[in-house]
């Protein structure tokens, strides 16, 4: 008989495959599939998922003059919390898995339910730069991917005057579900997306995050500090550089504080070695 209880687990699948998809991953077998991921939708596999490789291990860019640190130990000291007693995909040990993870998250009922997909993220894997935004809109929560509407159009322009493209950089969100109506990510909300925020970033390793916007600036610095507060200057954040500035949406809708935005991307920019501008 068909119901809403028959329905939701091919809706909840569909949602998956249609993530994934957005997420870069273009085949998956039962293997690459863990029963935490695949609760509630398809049956559980009899073994063990093979972990993807994972780019990790590859050696810290070293600093002007400085030696290679391998990325194992640098891990160590890049985010660091206490992972015991989270979900699994806390300790997903590579982005494919880890998307994958976030594509069956059922965590916050109602955007679960109202999503047309997760937005898990987009750019280089192995980014100097991150760049964190607030949430997906209707354009990101349609396409898959973040920043592909209007504030993300504007987006592409500041990083162009930074002389940095898509392909330079990490572009992700604090949520990676659309908020019904585009409202603010509730706290509950961010606080079930945190763990997944958190492994991705230990999976990219960034030196640097530029937080885009109050919502995302709050949430990764855990501080209730207003953006004007905070931006203008760097803030040493577990072994990462972090730079706040506005979001493209806000300067969207006031023009004015793009001068103020630009000054944060050269102060960014500054910090990273590679000044822009004059």
């Amino acid at each position: 008989m068909d119901n809403q209880f028959s329905r939701k687990p091919a809706r909840q699948l569909l949602q998956l495959l249609e993530s994934l998809q957005a997420a870069g991953v273009q085949q998956i077998g039962r293997r690459g599939l863990s029963s935490e991921l695949v609760s509630g939708i398809l049956p559980a596999s009899p073994t063990e998922a093979r972990a993807a490789p994972d780019k990790t291990n590859r050696a810290e860019r070293p600093a002007a003059g400085g030696e290679e640190v391998p990325a194992a130990a640098r891990q160590g000291r890049l985010l660091e919390e206490d992972l015991s007693g989270l979900q699994p995909a806390a300790t997903a040990p590579s982005l494919e898995v880890l998307a994958a993870d976030v594509a069956a998250c059922q965590l916050c009922e109602e955007l679960a339910t109202t999503r047309t997909q997760t937005v898990f993220g987009v750019g280089n894997p192995q980014a100097r730069l991150c760049f964190l935004g607030e949430a997906p809109g209707a354009d990101e929560d349609r396409l898959g991917e973040p920043f592909v509407g209007r504030a993300g159009q504007l987006l592409d322009k500041i990083l162009a005057a930074c002389q940095l493209s898509r392909s330079d950089v990490y572009i992700l969100n604090v949520l990676r579900c659309r908020p019904p109506g585009n409202r603010t990510p509730m706290p509950g909300e961010a606080s079930n997306c945190r763990p997944f925020l958190h492994r991705q970033l230990q999976l990219v390793q960034p030196e640097f995050v530029c937080c885009l916007g109050a919502v995302a600036a709050q949430n990764f610095l855990d501080t209730t500090a207003s953006i004007g507060r905070l931006r203008g200057k760097v803030h040493l954040h577990h072994g990462v550089q972090v730079v706040c500035t506005y979001h493209p949406a806000y300067l969207l809708r006031n023009p004015s504080a793009k001068r103020s935005t630009w000054e944060d991307m050269q102060l960014l920019m500054a910090a990273m070695g590679t000044p822009v501008g004059g």
